[in-house]
């Protein structure tokens, strides 16, 4: 550990640390706001939505308040700073705070990687990290907010994190054929919480393998009583099947067996490592194709994969081998069904090394496949930039991969072209004709991954067209293809359609409940692009219904807006009632991204100069979104939806009268 480093903890009572030594954190008011700044996880806590958690009934001093509990926060934090410096970790930014603080730093989160992290590991290995993580738990979470209702859906979060946690050590524990140690500890965990079904079976199965099968029975008939006597439940299909075998004896419960699939596996993986050289370079191009595996398992895997491309990336440059470095950047032909960057620092990494290769690789058409995937590359990484290199290269790649006849590549350049797709609004026509190509040209060459990137298309397309009879067709089929392909990262895009479907066809209930579940499967799959701001924009659109007025009624200025927030600003000023400013950033407004979200984005402004009557930025509204008239804006996203483009244009010109 840095000895600079402030280290948090809130798995028990909310601590501060540096070098080991407590910081002294003043009042419970002052830890409050600590502890809501780490809860946000690094973004951006408005001082009106502190205001409202701290005070029920907030006195007339509370902004000030909170000021001050910041400054004193910040003067613990970082004691030697300079005066007037700004301060690097808590941070103020646009209308509140935010705690940058690092991974590492924050106990909870360190909690999670490594609960997420022994997954993929060995059994001793995943049961040493998963018992470090847990050695992490002083008691409760945040203990001393335990009736603070801004923190209370975190903390039983996080509860539920560490039972499982328990019970994937205790798994891990018989994998590695350590079934003795795992009783105690599963013992006590029963004793807290006797509804846990995985737990019971868990240990009986311990009490199994260590030869204690009357054990192992009585402990699955103590389950049954408790879960009739606390639930009025019978046990379940795993409670059941692992009752019969323990009393016919089922030789299968005395070890795990690997399946098929793993033992294949780990064979082929020893046999490579013993046979393929430790530098070889043969071994940075296997290992981009495993990142592409890796990229769409669900579990974090796009994040890790995004992670050691870079690294791979920089390990064939290095090597000062063109063609090597083309091969290993081009090999990463992942679809991309979203227009905003994960990781835009990253991403203009990859291009910056794409074009490096490009100018590097031999003029010969024997390397036109490698410069077909470089272009593609580069329009595919310049994703919302509005980049005329990043057009240009999307139909370079289409050029190359259609003389070259390869269906692949052509599939790879297409999704190029996709992305570069949004350099205005109004496009979705082009987009469905994208997909329709891309589904029959997967279809006949077994391209799973494209066929169902075609499938989500058409999906984003026909739904801005306002055919939802055939997005639902679409929906329906690339989930088909997900199941059977284990796909499951292709779940968020569906079921954020359906969201948008019951925003669009008036059901503003329903559709709210399913986007605060498309927010929780976004927890964690590795897709900051998708979910940042998504969810409160989705929100906005359902309180406004479609109506061109009402943007000061239906926006919270607490909000945490993420990348949309520039466009939001005027209507928080607005709302506000500081139309000063609102009329300021009206006219400073940038264009947004050149993405799927942007014609939304021109709604929300429309709204807000609809109210100011702000007849220049209304012109503007009206030139950017009349392109897509008859569309539903915003519906290109796939996620959301503005209402009909229509509506907002007749308002615009009554307006202008």
């Amino acid at each position: 550990m840095r000895t600079e480093q402030v280290d948090f903890g809130v798995l028990g009572t909310v601590t501060a640390e540096r070098a080991g030594g407590p910081l002294a954190l003043k009042g419970p008011r002052h830890r409050a706001v600590l502890a809501r700044l780490i809860v946000a996880r690094r973004r951006v806590v408005p001082v009106a939505r502190l205001v409202a958690d701290l005070w029920d009934e907030p006195p007339p001093t509370a902004v000030g308040s909170v000021r001050t509990f910041v400054n004193d926060l910040r003067r613990a934090l970082e004691p030697d700073r300079p005066p007037r410096t700004p301060a690097r970790l808590l941070v103020t930014d646009g209308p509140g705070y935010a705690l940058r603080a690092e991974a590492e730093a924050v106990d909870a989160w360190r909690f999670e990687t490594a609960v997420e992290t022994a997954v993929q590991e060995e059994p001793a290995q995943a049961a040493r990290r998963l018992r470090e993580a847990l050695e992490l738990w002083r008691g409760p979470a945040y203990a001393e907010f335990a009736d603070e209702e801004w923190c209370g859906g975190e903390r039983a979060r996080l509860a539920e994190l560490r039972l499982r946690a328990v019970e994937q050590r205790a798994e891990a524990l018989l994998a590695g054929g350590r079934a003795a140690e795992a009783v105690p500890d599963l013992d006590a965990h029963l004793t807290g919480h006797p509804w846990r079904e995985e737990g019971w079976r868990l240990l009986a199965l311990a009490l199994y393998r260590t030869g204690r099968q009357g054990d192992a029975l009585a402990v699955l008939r103590r389950a049954r009583a408790t879960l009739a006597d606390q639930l009025g439940l019978d046990p379940g299909p795993a409670l059941r099947r692992l009752e019969a075998g323990i009393l016919a004896q089922d030789p299968a419960l005395d070890e795990e067996r690997e399946a098929a699939a793993a033992r294949v596996w780990s064979r082929a993986a020893a046999a490579y490592d013993r046979t393929v050289a430790a530098g070889a370079r043969a071994r940075l191009e296997s290992t981009v194709g495993l990142l592409r595996t890796l990229a769409v398992t669900g579990s974090g895997g796009l994040a890790a994969a995004r992670e050691h491309r870079l690294a791979a990336i920089t390990a064939a440059e290095e090597s000062g081998d063109p063609e090597l470095t083309a091969r290993v950047i081009g090999a990463y032909d992942v679809p991309a069904i979203w227009t905003r960057s994960d990781d835009p620092a990253d991403a203009r990494r990859v291009v910056e090394a794409a074009e490096r290769a490009l100018a590097r690789l031999p003029a010969t058409p024997a390397q036109d496949t490698a410069r077909c995937r470089l272009l593609a590359t580069v329009a595919l990484e310049s994703r919302g930039t509005r980049s005329a290199r990043a057009a240009e290269a999307a139909a370079g790649a289409e050029r190359l991969a259609r003389r070259l006849d390869d269906p692949a590549l052509l599939a790879f350049a297409l999704n190029g072209v996709f992305i570069q797709s949004c350099s205005r609004a109004g496009l979705a026509p082009r987009r469905d004709a994208l997909g329709t190509e891309l589904v029959a040209l997967a279809t006949r060459h077994g391209l799973v991954t494209y066929e169902v990137l075609g499938h989500l298309i058409r999906v984003q397309a026909r739904a801005a067209l306002a055919d939802l009879t055939t997005a639902d067709a679409h929906a329906e089929a690339a989930d088909r293809l997900a199941d059977r392909h284990e796909l499951p990262l292709v779940g968020v895009f569906t079921d954020g359609y359906r969201a948008l479907r019951l925003a669009a066809t008036g059901h503003p209930e329903r559709a709210e409940a399913a986007y605060r579940e498309v927010d929780r499967l976004l927890d964690g799959p590795g897709m900051p692009g998708v979910r940042a701001g998504l969810l409160p924009l989705a929100l906005l659109y359902l309180r406004l219904a479609g109506r061109p007025y009402g943007i000061r009624a239906a926006l919270d200025p607490a909000t945490d807006w993420g990348p949309y927030l520039p466009w939001i600003r005027p209507g928080i000023a607005l709302a506000a009632d500081d139309e000063k400013t609102a009329r300021e950033a009206l006219r400073a407004l940038p264009e947004p991204p050149a993405d799927l979200v942007q014609e939304a984005l021109w709604c929300v402004v429309a709204a807000v100069a609809l109210e100011l009557g702000d007849r220049r930025a209304l012109r503007r509204c009206q030139d950017r979104l009349r392109p897509a008239a008859g569309q539903l804006a915003g519906a290109g996203s796939g996620l959301l939806t503005a209402g009909p483009v229509d509506a907002w244009l007749t308002a615009i010109e009554e307006a202008l009268r």
